[in-house]
């Protein structure tokens, strides 16, 4: 067994279509947890945490009505937090047969 953790699998890019619609980018998997983390605790964002690309991510959830809020004090919906958690499940925790 091994587990993939933080890498796209097929079970992923089709969980990711089903959810949102695309398929995610392994940037975007690896997002995922922090952004998770981020909310759970202070709901800020360390602007020295994330790059260019993941900026850009961040605005593309923000456009999808995933996301509200910049940096600090960042907001999510429910649904989105429920796809955050599948994913992320999928992607770091569940062990691929």
């Amino acid at each position: 067994m091994e587990q993939r953790r933080g890498r796209i699998s097929d079970r992923i890019k089709q969980r990711s279509l089903d959810l949102l619609g695309y398929e995610i980018s392994q940037v975007e998997l690896r997002l995922m947890p922090y952004i998770l983390n981020v909310m759970m605790n202070d709901q800020r964002i360390d602007p020295r945490k994330i790059n260019h690309e993941e900026r850009g991510i961040l605005s593309k959830w923000r456009k999808a009505g995933y996301l509200a809020g910049g940096m600090s004090l960042m907001e999510v919906t429910k649904e989105f937090w429920d796809i955050l958690c599948e994913i992320a499940f999928l992607g770091y925790v569940d062990i691929d047969y």
